[in-house]
């Protein structure tokens, strides 16, 4: 074990990083080859990527996306209504930075949720503080924060998100209380931060799932108004992979 007293005031300062890549240097037979400024350099730069990987991992573990998905693992070969220049423009975030938001429409198994996780994954790479949400899930938690008198704690968390994914919109018909619930989240988000909708239902539908028109039209010109839109077509590409692995097993 290293007992070098720099190393061991590194270790009790939380400077990991730094304690590593000076582990690193005193075993290196040609460090002397280095100036003491290349040397801080080093130590310096070890202990930025440390501290970044660590917020990174924080991040991602914050946002519970349902899948973990890369940009770069997308699929633009099968077709199915996917403009790779629009989702290689929004990898580079600048919707999230312009608090814009994200509608992803299309069956079942189309991709929607796949994509969306993509999109959210790439916003913590970038720096961005991100969620997913089933909105059934949502509804339920804001159920119970408000009987444990977290509402407003809860509601003041999600607004400061940079980005929330909406997944499932509109399965089932909003009660008065849900659209009241979904109102006051976009109203503190619009303009603010960004939001990813996904839905079975095109947007023309959105009204009646929501149920009250005068709710329906404050709700959906928040989420509507400065959205990036993807309509996503095909069949399923759940019953596609299990057909190809059903066809690769009697191969």
């Amino acid at each position: 074990m290293l007992t070098h007293p720099t190393h061991e005031k590194l270790l009790a300062l939380k400077l990991n990083g730094m304690a590593k890549a000076l582990e690193e240097q005193l075993n290196m037979a040609d460090i002397d080859d280095l100036s003491f400024e290349e040397r801080l350099g080093l130590l310096v730069d070890r202990e930025a990527t440390e501290k970044e990987n660590k917020r990174l991992t924080a991040r991602l573990k914050k946002a519970r996306l349902r899948q973990t998905n890369c940009v770069e693992d997308i699929d633009f070969r099968t077709p199915r209504g996917l403009d790779k220049n629009l989702i290689l423009a929004l990898a580079g975030c600048q919707w999230v930075t312009k608090n814009q938001n994200v509608i992803i429409t299309g069956p079942t198994g189309v991709g929607k949720t796949y994509l969306a996780c993509a999109l959210a994954h790439k916003a913590c790479l970038e720096g961005y503080s991100s969620v997913y949400k089933r909105i059934t899930k949502l509804f339920n938690e804001l159920n119970i924060a408000k009987a444990d008198g977290r509402y407003g704690k809860m509601m003041m968390t999600w607004a400061k998100t940079n980005l929330i994914i909406l997944d499932d919109f509109g399965m089932a018909q909003m009660t008065a209380d849900q659209r009241h619930d979904l109102l006051e989240l976009m109203e503190d988000r619009y303009g603010q931060k960004s939001t990813i909708v996904t839905s079975q239902l095109p947007v023309e539908a959105w009204h009646e799932a929501i149920g009250d028109p005068t709710s329906a039209d404050a709700i959906l010109d928040r989420i509507i108004h400065n959205a990036h839109k993807i309509n996503l077509k095909g069949e399923s590409m759940r019953k596609k992979s299990n057909s190809l692995h059903q066809t690769d097993h009697l191969g």
